[in-house]
This record gives C-alpha cells, structure tokens and sequence, in this order.
C-alpha cells in the first residue's frame, strides 16, 4: 500500500514543502501532516528533505533548511550545485547562477514561493546582457526555508523551465512551533587573496497570536565581503587581441632571416595559430548587501488561510579592473596605439625621418600541434620572442588601463499574496498575486587607457593551469600615452506583475482521486539602456592623471606564474580617476546622453491555462494534465537613419521634426560630441527609429508522471512531458549595426522577431531505495529533445531597406540574425547517501552524465557533461561537521546571452582548415566547502563556513588546452557567526 493516503497528501508535500509554504501549484494536504523531527541540524534536514522526495510523484530533488534561517551554506546556489544534474555559474567563487541537466542558466526557470522574481546584476558585462537566468548573488540563503528542484514537469507547474523548474520558499508565521521566537546572528566574513574582513549580521522574529489565526515575521540582514581576483589572460585591445594566425604577407618583419638559427623558414609559418596579446588582469571590489523579508499570515478558521510575503535586497558592489596587455599581433602587423575612442589599431608604427612603417618579427619560434575539440590538425605558436629589430627606438607593444564602476549595484524585490480557500470538504481554491521588479545599475563606468612602449614582448604558454610567461623588453624609454577615455552609465530593468487561480477538486472515483485546474498571466517588461556624457574638450591628455600606484606585491602567487614571469603593473587611486572624470565631462540632457543603438524595450505577456487529473491505485499513482501557454513578445528595435537625412538637435533643444521618418529621435546624441567652444554639427553620426513588434506564440504542453512502489523502499518513477523556455530578449529586441555593402550584396545585423520559444520533449525514469532513515540509493534516467535552439550569426532570409551612403540610395540589406535549430541531452544520475548507524558520521555522494549535442555539431552553451558531489559529515548534540566536494568537467563559457550578431555558430578557415568558431571552453574544476557549528548553550550557537578551501585556479582555453585563454584565482572565504535563538 501507498504510504500515505490519499495522492494529494503526498503531491502537497512536495508543493508546500515541510512547513506548509506557499506552492507552485498549491495542491492541498488536506488534514495530513508531515510526522514532525524534533532534531535540528543536518540530520533533520537530510530526514526532511528525503521524505519530500520520497513522497513526491515527479522526480524532485529536495534542500531543506537545517534550521530556523539556516541552509546548508551562505548561498543558495552552493547548496543547489550538491544535487545531481545540478551545475552552477560561479563569479568570484560565489555561485550566483543554476544550470540543470547539461543545459545554461537560461533554460532553467527559479522562482520564489511559485511567482518569479526579477533580478538586477552587479557586474556592468551582466548588466548589459538580456539572459534570462537569475541570479541568487541577492538573496541571502538564511531567509529561505525549502528549495524544490523539479526534473520532471506537470501541467500545474509555471511554465519557462524548459530544463527543470527550482521552487525557493520562505517561511510561513504559523507554521512555526512557539509563539514568539527569533534568531539574531552576529560575525564578519574575511577573505584572503584582499585580505579584509566585513561584517555579517542577521536577524529575524517570528510571532503568533495564542489562537494561531495571526502571525508575522520580520528578517533583516546586512552581509558584506571584498572580493579580488588575480588573472593572466587573453584581453587586450588592439588588432586581433584574440587568437589569430600568422600571415608572412601582411607580417613583413617574419623573414628568412630573422628566423635564421630556428629550424624554420618564414613560409613555414603561415597559418600558425597565435595569441593577439598577453595579459595581466587586477581586480577588486565589494559586495555590501543589505535588505530584509517580512511575512504577514490571517488564518481565521480552518477554511482560510493568507499569506503576504514582502522581500527587498540591494547588492552595492563597486570594482575596479586594471589591465596590462602585449600588442603582439598589432606589432608584427605594424600598427601603432589607438586614438580616442578608435576601435581598432590603424595608424603605423613609424621610425625615422621618412616616417618607415616598422615590422616585428618572430624569433625563436616553439610550434606544437594540437588537436582541436573538432577533431582536426592546428599547428599552434607555444612560445616566441616577438622583437623590433635591434637599435629600433621604443615602439608601440601594449596597453595598460584602469576601470572603475562607480556606483555598480543591482537590487531585487517582490511582494506576493498567497491566499486559499476550501469551499468544501471536495473543492479548494487558491489564488497568487505577485508584484516583482529588480534593476542593474552602474553609475559610471570610467577609465582611461594608456599605450605602452618598447622594443619587444616574450612569452610562453604553460599548461591550461599555470600562468604563461610574459616578459617586456624596452619599457620606460619612452612614457606611456594616455589614448582612451571611456565613460558611461547603464541602467537596467526587470519587472512583472503576475496572478494566478487554482482550483482543486475531489472526486475519489475510481483511479481519478482529483482534478485540478487553473489560469495564470504574467506582464513581464525588460528594458536597458545606456548613457554616454558628454566631454569639455577633444584633449584627452587635459587633467590626466599623473601619479601611479603599483600593483600589490603578492599580485598572481596564486595562478603559479613561472619564474621572471612579468607580474607588474600601475594604476590610479579611484579618487584620482573620478576626479579625472568629473572635470573632463559635463551636463547636457538625459535625452542627449542616451546611446539609443543599444537600448532594449521588451514587453511579454504570458497567458496560460491547465487542467490535471491526479490519479491513484494499489502501489501506483500519478498524474496526466494538458497546459496551454500564449507568449505575446513585443519589441522597439532601434533602427539606424543615415547621417544627415534627420537632423540632430543640440542638448536640451527641441526635437527636429524630420520628413522622411516621422518618428525618428532627434534628441539623443549617439555619441556625437559636443565640445566647449566648437559649433554644434547636428549632420553627423546616425539617428534611429523605432520598429515596432508584435508577435505571438501558443504551445501546448502535455505531462504524465507516474510513482510506483515496487516495495515499501522502493520507488520507481516515469515522467513524460514537453516544456517551454522562452529566448533570450536580445535575440527578439537587439539593434541593427554594421550595414555592408560589396560583390555580394548588402548585409546588417539585427535580431529576429519571428524566432519561436523553445520547446523540449522530455523522458525521465528512476529507481530509489530508501533503504534506511536518511538514507537512499537512486538511479535516473532522462532524455529531452530540445526544438528552437538559437544558432546565431547566420541569415535567416529576413531583409530590412536600409540606406546606403556610399550609393545615395536605399538598398535591401540581408539580416545576419539568428535561426532555430534542434538539440538534445541524454544523460544519467546516481545517487546515494547513508548515516553511518549510530555514530554521527555519513555522507552524500552523487554523479551525473549528460550527453548534449547540437544538430549542427557544436557543443551546447554551458553543459558540462560530467558533474559529481562527495560530502561527509558528523553530528551530535553538540557538534556539527560537514565536508563537501563539487566537481564540475569542462563546458561552453561563452555568455548565457550571446549577440544575435555573434558569429558563435559560423566556420571558420585556419590555414585551409573549415571548423567551427572556437567558442571559450572552462576547464574542469573541483571545489571544497567546509560547515561546522557548535552549540555552545541551548540558546547560542558558533558556526563556521569556510568555501573555496583548496583556492582553486579556474581555467579557460578554446579550441584546446593548448591555446591557453584566461586563468583565475579569487582566494579563500571564511565566515564566523555567533547566533542567539530564542
């Protein structure tokens, strides 16, 4: 027999969590309860978090808090990165976003106490990409009480979780044991590679009436840690700061001659891969995140219950990046440092009176072969001394530079009402109103770039984890030349508004136990935009900065670099860069700053309704349901006007009108300057429009899953379903840019409107034994073929007129967009974990396998094909101990949001070799946490976190290990709280 009866009771268990918190689906547990644990710690979460699972008719994985405003680590993610099919995207080594099953962030939807939640991201880079992942760098893990991974789908799930769907929930008032009780914590958090400590403070209280019909709770929290990370790295400016290939022909320095004594001639040297640059990459900065929860309950009688749930986190996390970088491409092709605001190096390298272009050449060249991920031959430069010829005087070889993003912050809030009402002992329903809306914000994104002089650069790749060797030769001979000045601001936004009716009702008739059904819409807005300010004067070199600070001395003994290796550098004070900034610009207009060719206007309406019956019989129950989901998308895509055809009005002035497009914006400066004391040219640069989108989409969305005890222990699953995930808002929404006109007609870049959701058609099966309290044993089989995957670059058929300057006419451009393609995973899961009988000691241990392919060959946008986790643990009355591992292979690291106008799916010739563009691959990875808490009295307890032990080195290549890309390392982090409850 099932062990509890009848099927609601376990479904609610698995929506409402332990302590009766608000559901996705909000099936009812009627008057079954949960058997209650008394222990605390890690044993009555793994108790609880297992019975969920065993209970649960889909394939779930379960976190539930340890205790009172306490999960198993400071993060969430870190927490859900333990599962099995479960891998996350780390930043500074702090988890922020969740991948499930081999899939990227995109495809896995999260949401909080079942409405979603709209995110703002710290990081400039995040900020200015329209990825549909959440990040969890905002939300405290100690105001969350039960995360509900969900691998297989049905129709009361939200839909958008084309992988798997992740429920967080928060406590409910009345849900608690004692009338009154809290918990206040008190620590600081230090990290090494700064070497700072920041405090850590939290705080909450529950309360409740003596009848149990009103309660609230009331959280705040204020953490802080400082963050560094040390890099060498591939980032550089300059022509080709990438990977590249040598060509003897445009590279007029590589002769015969200066290769005399290698082995080689210059011929053998065309179509050797080679890096652009080397680099040395300083970063610090802050996360100071403070915010609060609070929960308001009115349950007047047994029939009634509603919950108000409010939340609010602002993340202040201003950084500072320097940069040192070689110009070895840009020196061996002869080209000089760039000018202000120039995109590319064009102007040469001279010497001499007459002004001769100067070449370097390759000397004491180390060529290997690899084989690339693709399977072909590539001959690669592993190390060389890129030099001038001798007696050359100093040349351009480099760069240096400084950034600092002022006022970086991203904030985060929602406030839901989650209300239920049984109409009778047969029917129930349910209603979810949710408000959210989160935004990214950097105030100033200002530095300042300087060309670097010399007479050559040396380096040497090393192994994909240990920094390549660097060396400048010449340096100091001539100053560095300040050459760059940036400003700019970005702003963010995400919001929606959301309501949902569920109903349930009983009917006990035959296999059919009950039917649920219900109706739910969503209006979602998206919009970014950026800001330029305008500058005084075309003289960047007025009011530079003239004094320097060195870079630390301990600057990259964490990455191994090799002995001599060149781990120097100089920057400025912050202060002395704002100050630099405040006096060079000045104030026009909001209107004048906007940069129109990169905003994004997004609206998306989601509509969807389900019916589901939940079935039961002797040892099996399930459930089988249809979901229907309406997504209409509406998009402003800024279009560019030729210069000149509207003309521009100066700050501050009106807008003018302008005959041949009606709706063009003359108000905005698009990065045309306007300088002190030069007359305002209002024909020059582009104007844009707005094309306006409406498109919708439909999907219908059947689900079946089925539980079957084979024994009491036993369980056997199956799941079938098809889910939805909608793309990226870049893709639907971006910009036209780069028109060009040749021999084979004329061509733009620009997204496409018509691209559809995408849809995945999913198996799952499993096998668990739970074989002991606390203890399991599973096996999971899944498989989804994914329709739609984006396949960017490429041209769809899809024309837009344009005009063409060089011609005076308007021509039909071919957009370069993106086009949909299919995908799928196969994979499998193993987990098991055990208490070791009586002692206090056991572990947890998982590994997973999921096999991604793309139908045109490349490998999926971050999927990791091997993942596994390996904890042990002790715990008594006193002491409680937890050691935990997480390995992760290598995946795809490009962004969760790539341009529509990126080539990541086009081909690429090297040296007569076809291949797939080299997308940047992250090396496997392994990391080490540590949790330990004392109870000191009943009432006080010490905790101590430790994450990042080993200090690991996250390491990038591309087409192999060979081509080394980027290295990282970001030091240890340590947490002590001392925690009161009463």
């Amino acid at each position: 027999m099932l062990k509890q009866k009848p099927l609601a009771a376990a479904v609610a268990l698995a929506w409402l969590g332990v302590a009766g918190t608000p559901a996705l689906a909000q099936n009812d547990a009627g008057s079954t309860q949960m058997q209650t644990v008394e222990v605390t710690g890690i044993r009555a979460s793994m108790a609880k978090s297992l019975a969920v699972k065993r209970d649960a008719t889909a394939n779930v994985e379960v976190i539930t808090a340890e205790d009172v405003g306490k999960m198993p680590d400071k993060n969430l993610a870190d927490s859900l990165q333990r599962l099995p099919g479960v891998a996350v995207r780390t930043d500074y080594d702090e988890a922020e976003k969740v991948a499930m099953r081999g899939t990227n962030p995109d495809m896995s939807l999260i949401v909080f106490n079942g409405h979603t939640v709209s995110s703002g991201d710290w990081y400039i880079a995040d900020q200015a990409s329209s990825s549909r992942s959440t990040s969890l760098s905002l939300m405290p893990s100690s105001v969350l009480n039960q995360a509900i991974v969900y691998k297989t789908s049905q129709a009361n799930i939200v839909d958008g979780g084309l992988a798997g769907t992740i429920n967080v929930t928060t406590r409910k008032p009345l849900a608690q044991k004692e009338r009154l009780s809290g918990v206040a914590s008190v620590g600081a958090s230090y990290a090494t590679l700064p070497g700072k400590t920041a405090p850590d403070l939290n705080a909450s209280v529950n309360w409740k009436n003596e009848a149990g019909t009103f309660g609230f709770i009331l959280q705040g929290f204020a953490e802080k840690r400082y963050i560094r990370r040390d890099s060498a790295s591939r980032l550089a400016y300059g022509t080709s700061s990438g990977w590249d290939v040598i060509n003897t022909t445009t590279m007029k320095g590589i002769t015969d001659a200066s290769l005399a004594g290698s082995g080689y001639k210059a011929a053998d040297l065309n179509g050797v891969r080679l890096p652009g640059s080397m680099s040395t990459e300083f970063v610090e900065g802050v996360r100071d995140r403070k915010g609060g929860m609070f929960s308001l309950e009115f349950k007047p009688n047994q029939d009634v219950d509603v919950t108000v749930t409010g939340f609010t986190s602002t993340l202040k996390a201003p950084n500072y990046g320097r940069l040192k970088a070689g110009a070895i491409y840009s020196m061996l092709l002869g080209k000089a440092s760039l000018a202000d605001g120039a995109t590319g190096a064009t102007a040469p390298n001279t010497v001499g009176a007459q002004g001769q272009q100067v070449f370097a050449s390759i000397r004491n060249p180390v060529i290997v072969t690899e084989t690339t991920m693709y399977g072909d031959q590539l001959r690669v430069l592993k190390s060389a001394d890129i030099m001038f010829a001798d007696g050359t005087p100093p040349q351009y070889i480099g760069n240096s530079e400084g950034f600092y993003r002022q006022g970086a912050r991203a904030t985060s809030s929602f406030l839901d009402l989650d209300g239920k009402w049984r109409v009778n002992q047969d029917l129930t329903l349910k209603t979810l109103l949710s408000t959210t809306r989160g935004v990214g914000k950097t105030d100033y994104d200002q530095g300042l770039t300087y060309a670097s002089f010399g007479t050559g650069v040396s380096y040497a790749l090393a192994g994909v984890d240990n920094a390549p060797y660097v060396k400048y030769y010449g340096t100091g001979a001539k100053p560095d030349q300040l050459v760059v000045r940036t400003i700019s601001g970005l702003k963010t936004t995400d919001r929606e508004t959301s309501g949902q009716v569920d109903g349930e009702w009983r009917v006990d008739k035959g296999w059919v136990q009950s039917v649920e059904g219900g109706v739910r819409y969503a209006d979602h807005h998206r919009e970014s935009a950026r800001r330029y300010p305008a500058y005084h004067n075309r003289d960047i070199t007025i009011g530079a900065p003239t004094g320097t600070i060195p870079w630390p001395p301990d600057f990259g003994a964490g990455l191994d670099g090799p002995a001599g290796w060149d781990n120097t550098g100089y920057t400025f004070d912050p202060a002395v860069l704002m100050a630099y900034f405040q006096g060079a610009t000045k104030a026009t207009s909001d209107q004048y700053e906007r940069r129109i060719a990169s905003e994004l206007h997004m609206r998306e309406r989601q509509g969807a309704a389900y019916v589901m019956a939940n079935l039961e019989g002797e040892r099996w129950s399930g459930n089988v349901g249809l979901r229907f989901v309406q997504t209409r998308i509406n998009a402003d895509i800024p279009t560019p006007i030729p210069a000149g055809v509207c003309l521009r009005a100066a700050p501050g002035q009106p807008a003018i009108p302008c005959a041949a497009y009606p709706d063009a914006i003359t108000t905005s400066g698009d990065l045309q300057p306007v300088y002190d004391n030069e007359p305002f040219k209002n024909n020059t640069g582009n104007t844009y429009y707005f094309i306006k989108t409406d498109r919708r989409f439909n999907n219908w969305l059947p689900s079946m899953n089925m539980r079957y005890e084979l024994t009491k222990d036993q369980i056997l699953r199956f799941g079938a379903s098809r889910t939805v995930g909608r793309q990226n808002y870049n893709l639907l929404g971006a910009g036209f840019g780069s028109p060009t006109c040749d021999a084979q007609g004329c061509r733009v870049t620009g997204p496409n409107p018509d691209i559809k959701p995408l849809t995945s058609d999913n198996l799952d099966a499993s096998w668990a034994w739970y074989f002991s309290r606390r203890s399991m044993v599973g096996v999971d089989l899944f498989y989804s073929r994914i329709q739609g995957y984006a396949k960017t670059g490429t041209t769809g058929g899809a024309t837009i007129d344009l005009w063409d300057s060089a011609a005076q006419a308007m021509k039909t451009y071919t957009v370069q967009t993106s086009e949909q393609q299919g995908a799928h995973i196969a994979g499998l899961e193993l987990s098991y974990e055990q208490p070791f009988g009586t002692t206090g000691f056991g572990f947890t241990s998982n590994i997973s396998r999921a096999h991604t392919k793309v139908d045109d060959g490349r490998p999926m946008v971050g999927a990791s094909e091997w993942a596994a986790n390996l904890g042990g643990y002790f715990e008594n009355d006193k002491v409680s101990l937890r050691l935990v591992a997480n390995y992760r292979s290598e995946y795809v690291n490009s962004s969760t949001a790539p341009a529509p106008t990126a080539n990541s799916q086009g081909l690429y010739s090297v040296n007569g070799v076809m291949m797939p563009t080299a997308p940047t691959m992250a090396a496997p990875v392994t990391t080490l946490a540590f949790n330990a808490s004392v109870n000191l009295t009943p009432q006080l307890l010490l905790t101590f976190d430790a994450t990042n032990l080993t200090n690991v080195k996250r390491a990038y290549y591309r087409y192999s290990e060979e081509e080394q890309q980027k290295l990282d390392v970001s030091g240890r982090q340590f947490y002590v709280n001392l925690k009161y409850r009463f």
